[in-house]
């Protein structure tokens, strides 16, 4: 029977987290005339299903990733899931700077996740770590890259086409300043 590889699963689950907690945080923004205090119990209970996913993840997650290491995942997962949420769910289009912001938080991602030598020069990826064993660290590193390079392609075309078409929620702003 396949299972997930160690270095895999607790991404699978930080994405899985950060849907339940991104609704939690951000979907009563469809219901702005509901009871705050009904809002605030419901997105509670949300948030319980997103400790489920995240807690466990960090827990396993940390036999082959550094706490730093970790937390930066969590960080560029929630943006991914964020801008799709955005632009899906709250109907929000996101910018060119939103996606300039996204890359530079990346680009921090790439830093935190590779090693320099005391000199500052680069060192292969985890070649070091006694964490996790060279077969898992190759092959995961591969498709690690391989998924955020193709994520974030995606979700940057999707930023860009949206752009493009323009969106009522923009024009209504621009008319009810008009007025």
């Amino acid at each position: 029977m396949p299972t997930v590889p160690p270095a895999i699963l607790p991404v699978l689950m930080l994405f899985g987290s950060n849907i339940f907690m991104t609704f939690a945080w951000y979907g009563h923004l469809k219901f702005k005339s509901s009871w705050l205090p009904a809002v605030i119990l419901v997105s509670w209970g949300i948030a319980f299903f997103e400790y489920w996913l995240a807690v466990p993840a960090n827990r396993w997650g940390s036999a082959v990733y550094s706490a730093a290491q970790l937390k930066t995942m969590q960080e560029v997962i929630t943006l991914i899931v964020f801008a799709g949420f955005s632009v899906l769910y709250l109907k929000q289009p996101l910018g060119w700077n939103h996606g300039l912001g996204f890359a530079l938080i990346a680009a921090g991602a790439f830093f935190i996740f590779h090693e320099w030598s005391k000199d500052g020069a680069l060192r292969r990826s985890g070649a070091s770590s006694p964490r996790v064993p060279a077969a898992i660290r190759n092959d995961t590193a591969r498709m690690i890259a391989a998924t955020s390079a193709a994520v974030t392609n995606a979700v940057g075309d999707f930023i860009i086409l949206r752009s493009r078409c323009g969106s009522s929620r923009k024009h209504q702003t621009k008319s009810a300043l008009r007025k």
